[in-house]
């Protein structure tokens, strides 16, 4: 099997990755993300996921390079990682008691053949409605910072959600189960 490369410096991309049992290596990049190009959410995902894997796939030689990008949608508007804490609480007051999408594109290419599959995955995300005090307390527990919309499903965040409708992994930052279905293309198989 050729080797898998993951393109992410997510430990959550890395944690469901491995529960597949597949062997593969974490690389990085330096490919700084533009939420501004003007493009539908589902195209800009999968555009930042292929330039993801473009910004590494040069350094390795008959491999397989996986990346993904992963944004909150609330009427119309992209929400990424919250800089401050005062940004995260202005995003969860304005998630409280709403849903919104969450969208992660990915991308695989094998960079031998040059094949290339881009697909993006939706979830829709419920939030209970939320006290002034529950997110002050959440903001100050630090896990809404560096997270797209301002919360972790995997952490205390769950909490917060009141349900979903989709893949949970999505929410987490990889869509396995479409993820898994796609690597069949390439010849790997997970079961």
């Amino acid at each position: 099997m050729k080797r898998i490369i993951l393109a992410s410096a997510s430990p959550r991309r890395k944690d469901i990755l491995e529960k597949t049992g597949l062997k593969f290596r974490v690389d990085t990049g330096d490919y700084e993300e533009d939420m501004g190009l003007g493009l539908e959410p589902h195209e800009l995902a999968r555009f930042l996921s292929h330039e993801k894997v473009r910004a590494i796939s040069g350094k390795y030689k008959d491999a397989l390079v996986i990346a993904a990008d992963t944004f909150i949608v609330f009427r119309d508007k992209l929400l990424g990682k919250p800089r401050t804490k005062k940004e995260a609480g202005r995003m969860l007051k304005t998630l409280s008691g709403k849903a919104h999408s969450v969208i992660t594109g990915f991308t695989i290419l094998d960079t031998g053949s040059k094949k290339k599959v881009s697909r993006s995955v939706e979830t829709k995300v419920y939030f209970k409605r939320l006290t002034a005090g529950e997110i002050e307390a959440y903001v100050n527990s630090k896990e809404p910072l560096d997270k797209a919309g301002a919360y972790a499903i995997q952490g205390l965040g769950a909490i917060i959600v009141r349900k979903i409708e989709g893949d949970y992994f999505n929410v987490m930052g990889l869509p396995l189960s479409t993820l898994v279905e796609n690597l069949k293309k390439f010849g790997v198989h997970v079961l």
